[in-house]
């Protein structure tokens, strides 16, 4: 692989790269813009927002992983220059999206009345429900807006979606405005108003983005022709052949992070609300990484469908290097400014000292964060998942949520602990999943 090769096709992956990442970090900030506002009402209610936000996210990122076949098959597709299988494959995504959305609202439901299963502190529970339930109903919305994302990012048209995600996160914001805090005559709501305001923006947004799909040209000329149609058997099992291990692997990542949580709640409100903050201000950082991780991801398999098997690992690599770049940059960002990022959330200065103990170990793990999340997306972008699905499950079950409660909980070092195996997990992921994208993108004699 050359440094031609390398920087070539660096830059097309960074002109992808920039509005999906634009659009992922507007996606994270809807959560972080609720946490700051919320978290001007007081510690309990901000540590019931992370409560309630995890218990969600588990579903929410297997929606994502079943959802990530949409932007693997219609860059295939583009690639191949097959324009009818990508609309194909935009419906089959939907027809996805409406049936898991479905399951997953009823099952949050039903988990809703079932909450103290998960031991959160007593104050916490008894303000927590509406909010859960309100950001429950939105899990549809959510993955129908994501298959019309990946389907709209696969052809080549990213930028509209990052808008509306940017303007969805200006509408939250100006909603929880007037109903957490009661303005312009409205009732002040607090944590259900942030949940109300939540579930607005995101079926709007969707409903916007499926507007615009119809209007641009370039994207209805792709679009099926039957909408109706019986769906195929073929594509759907092929896109779930894809999707559910990925979701597997969001699962056990999200699962660990949830599990951490939990623990934290175990350990007691300030805990929990300091754990809130950091877990807000990595994954916004994140988004960055995760942007990046899916212009690669639909690089490579566009390339694949091309049949250029030589841009792989260039596409790959480029996508690595620039991530620990990133992540590098981050990790100073949170080394110096910890302490000034953990007081935008919260003023309780024991909330506000433990955060920041944690936004050290959050700048520790960015580079194996970016490191982990670009190796899966670029060996789904290969249809590659199952192998990287064990990696996954032995980085978070089997290290992760472990080592946090022998560390954390039954060992005494608390929310740090815990913080450090989550490290630790992420640290095994990323050298073991970019040393599966090198041993499948090598050449045929050096295999």
């Amino acid at each position: 692989m050359s440094r031609a090769s390398f920087l070539r096709e660096l830059r097309p992956t960074l002109t992808l790269a920039l509005p999906i990442t634009v659009g992922q970090v507007s996606q994270m900030l809807m959560g972080v813009t609720d946490s700051v506002m919320i978290g001007r009402t007081g510690t309990v209610p901000l540590a019931a927002s992370a409560f309630g936000g995890n218990v969600f996210s588990v579903f929410y990122v297997v929606g994502i992983g079943l959802m990530l076949p949409v932007s693997v098959f219609v860059a295939r597709a583009r690639g191949a220059a097959r324009p009818d299988d990508c609309g194909e494959y935009l419906r089959h995504g939907l027809a996805l999206a409406l049936g898991f959305g479905a399951l997953e609202t009823l099952l949050l439901l039903v988990l809703g009345a079932r909450l103290e299963w998960f031991q959160p502190p007593a104050e916490v529970l008894a303000i927590v429900q509406p909010f859960y339930a309100l950001i429950g109903l939105s899990i549809t919305p959510v993955l129908l807006y994501l298959a019309m994302r990946q389907y709209a990012e696969a052809m080549g048209r990213p930028w509209v979606p990052m808008f509306i995600m940017l303007a969805g996160v200006g509408l939250n914001a100006f909603l929880n405005w007037i109903l957490i805090y009661g303005h312009l005559g409205a009732p002040a709501l607090g944590l259900t108003g942030a949940g109300i305001s939540t579930l607005v923006s995101r079926t709007l947004g969707t409903l916007v983005l499926l507007g615009w799909l119809f209007a641009d040209p370039t994207l209805r000329a792709a679009l099926p022709r039957r909408w109706l149609a019986p769906l195929a058997g073929a594509h759907l099992r092929e896109m779930l052949h894809l999707g559910l291990p990925a979701a597997g692997m969001l699962l056990f990542e999200s699962g660990a992070f949830a599990s951490a949580a939990i623990m934290m709640g175990w350990l007691g409100a300030v805990p929990l609300a300091a754990h809130q903050i950091a877990i807000s201000c990595a994954a916004t950082t994140f988004m960055f990484l995760l942007g990046l991780s899916t212009a690669a991801g639909m690089r490579v398999s566009s390339a694949l469908g091309a049949g250029e098997h030589a841009r792989l690992r260039p596409i790959g690599f480029g996508a690595l290097g620039l991530g620990v770049l990133l992540a590098a940059t981050f990790m100073g960002l949170y080394l110096v400014l910890g302490r000034r990022v953990a007081g935008w959330f919260v003023t309780d200065p024991a909330v506000v000292a433990l955060a920041t103990q944690l936004l050290v170990i959050t700048a520790l793990f960015q580079v194996f964060d970016g490191g982990q999340v670009i190796g899966a997306a670029v060996l789904r972008g290969l249809s590659d998942v199952r192998v990287p699905a064990v990696i996954t499950f032995v980085a978070y079950w089997v290290i992760a949520i472990p080592g946090g409660y022998f560390l954390g909980v039954r060992g005494g070092y608390g929310a740090l602990g815990i913080w450090t195996a989550l490290a630790a997990g992420l640290a095994f992921a990323a050298l073991f999943l970019g040393l599966r994208f090198v041993r499948l993108t090598a050449a045929p004699a050096t295999r």
